[in-house]
C-alpha cells in the first residue's frame, strides 16, 4: 500500500511540473533553466566570434571568461550593498552565465556541480568547511 501510494505521489509530482521544469530521476535536481542555458553556451563552443557574444567571449580564453565572472561577482556584491533588487537580478543573472561559460571552457558539466550540492545537503556548512580544510 505504502508504495502504490509513494508511485502515485511521484506521478502526480511529475504531471504538476512546471513546463520549464525537467523532472529528473530520483536523487538528481530537476533540469532547470541553468541547464538549458549551458546546453546554448556550450553550442556556442567553436563558433564564429562575430556570430555571438558567447562565442567571442569563448574566443578570448578561459582567463578573459575568468575575470569576466569576477567582475560579475563584484558587481552583484556592490548591488546586494546597495539593497537594489532589481539590480542585483540582473547582476545575478550575468554572473551565473559567465560561470557556466567558464565551465563550459574549462570542461566542468552542471550535473557535477548539482551532484556536489546534492552530496553536501543536509551537511552543516561549518561541518562542510571543516572537511575541506583538513586534510583526509
Amino acid at each position: 500500500m505504502a508504495k502504490k501510494n509513494a508511485k502515485k505521489k511521484s506521478a502526480a509530482r511529475e504531471q504538476s511540473a512546471p513546463d520549464n521544469v525537467l523532472v529528473m530521476p530520483r536523487g538528481r535536481l530537476p533540469a532547470h533553466m541553468l541547464d538549458r542555458l549551458f546546453a546554448i553556451i556550450e553550442s556556442r563552443k567553436g563558433a564564429d566570434p562575430a556570430s555571438s557574444y558567447t562565442a567571442r567571449l569563448m574566443s578570448r580564453g578561459r582567463i578573459k571568461i575568468a575575470q569576466k565572472l569576477g567582475e560579475e561577482a563584484v558587481e552583484a556584491a556592490i548591488e546586494g550593498v546597495r539593497d537594489d533588487p532589481d539590480k542585483l537580478i540582473a547582476e545575478s543573472a550575468d554572473l551565473l552565465y559567465h560561470l557556466l561559460a567558464l565551465w563550459a571552457v574549462v570542461g566542468v558539466r552542471p550535473q557535477e556541480v548539482w551532484d556536489e550540492l546534492a552530496r553536501r545537503e543536509g551537511v552543516s556548512g561549518l561541518v562542510e568547511k571543516e572537511r575541506r580544510a583538513s586534510p583526509e
